[in-house]
């Protein structure tokens, strides 16, 4: 009988089944990780960032955000200062047109114009009541955008949302304003999120999603095949899905390129007193789970000096809500993740309509 054996790497198939080796030991390869493998092996020269983006022309990319990369690419030393102001010559050295054709990369990093053919550079950012996705509502947005906005937009939510606190450091006689995650934290995850996701499926997206208990950053897509969940906490190689669309982000010193981002992130939150985040898979999303208490508590019961600080920091929290539109006492309690409006919370008003800062307006 002839029987054909093709080989990739570690592993073949035998009359048309895939197998693996795994130390001495051969072993039956599950189809969808075989599959993925041979996805995998064309990646460099087809995949889904560098294919063109049809239709895609100058007048539909973001001028001003392409001129922002080229001004921090330049301040980072990671572009020549040499490169001029050409929007066209631009995307050309970050091997994002080629022959003068865009690549989806392009329109992902610097897109205007999303629907209908890429609903997939979708943000979802949203706050529930509670520690499950069934609780209250107090706060929902989804927007098409491209990477670079989204970046910036998840961000300015988790600050308006995350309710920020005071302490006093040991041996300091300054207050410490604070949130209950590190920043630098959640955008080095938010980053990974946005660049290293599955743009290919057209139902995926990067959503924020903060509960009374956490804050969950999920994003559409699997690891890298050879890195674990378990290995992000440990060494690892960096395996970029979209290298051209990390390479931007790097351009502009957002990111490095080493593979060390989730091992940051957990000495931050460890420097920061706060438990490192999870790392999982689940339902075809990596998801990162950061632990903390998000619940404002009201400033009534703590300390003179303390809820002076908290009423310092409120005040800021309320002029950031209050940037984007009027909203009713009741609004801005939820937005400083209050179940209701507190005594505190009148007192801060009232304070900050004495100060000028605020007034009150009557709905017509």
């Amino acid at each position: 009988m002839n029987r054909h054996t093709t080989t990739l790497r570690e592993a073949f198939t035998y009359e048309g089944r895939p197998f693996e080796r795994v130390g001495s030991t051969t072993r039956r390869m599950p189809q969808a990780k075989y599959e993925r493998r041979l996805v995998e092996r064309g990646h460099a020269k087809r995949r889904w960032e560098n294919l063109p983006a049809e239709g895609l022309a100058l007048k539909d990319l973001d001028r001003k955000e392409i001129l922002r990369t080229r001004e921090l690419a330049i301040q980072q030393n990671r572009i020549s200062p040499d490169t001029r102001r050409d929007i066209g010559e631009i995307l050309d050295r970050l091997g994002l047109r080629a022959n003068s054709i865009f690549t989806q990369a392009a329109q992902v990093l610097y897109g205007k114009r999303f629907l209908p053919d890429y609903p997939q550079c979708l943000l979802k950012m949203g706050r529930f009541r509670g520690t499950e996705i069934t609780g209250e509502i107090v706060d929902n947005r989804q927007e098409h955008m491209n990477a670079f906005a989204m970046v910036r937009e998840g961000m300015a939510f988790l600050e308006r949302t995350m309710p920020l606190g005071a302490r006093f450091p040991e041996g300091k006689i300054f207050r410490e304003d604070r949130f209950p995650v590190p920043l630098d934290a959640l955008r080095e995850i938010l980053l990974n999120a946005v660049m290293h996701r599955d743009y290919s499926h057209y139902s995926g997206y990067v959503a924020i999603v903060v509960f009374d208990d956490r804050i969950e950053i999920r994003s559409y897509g699997r690891l890298p095949t050879g890195i674990t969940v378990d290995q992000l906490s440990r060494r690892h190689d960096s395996k970029p899905a979209n290298p051209l669309i990390a390479g931007s982000f790097h351009r502009t010193g957002a990111v490095e390129v080493w593979g060390r981002g989730a091992n940051r992130v957990i000495t931050m939150c460890r420097k920061h007193g706060a438990p490192p985040p999870r790392f999982e898979e689940r339902q075809d999303f990596v998801i990162v789970t950061f632990r903390a208490r998000l619940v404002a508590e009201d400033t009534a019961a703590v300390s003179g000096d303390q809820s002076g600080a908290q009423s310092g920091a409120q005040s800021i929290r309320l002029l950031g809500a209050l940037s984007q539109s009027a909203l009713s006492a009741r609004a801005l309690a939820e937005a400083l993740g209050m179940r209701s409006k507190t005594g505190a919370l009148k007192r801060t008003l009232g304070e900050m309509v004495a100060e000028g800062l605020i007034a009150y307006t009557h709905a017509a």
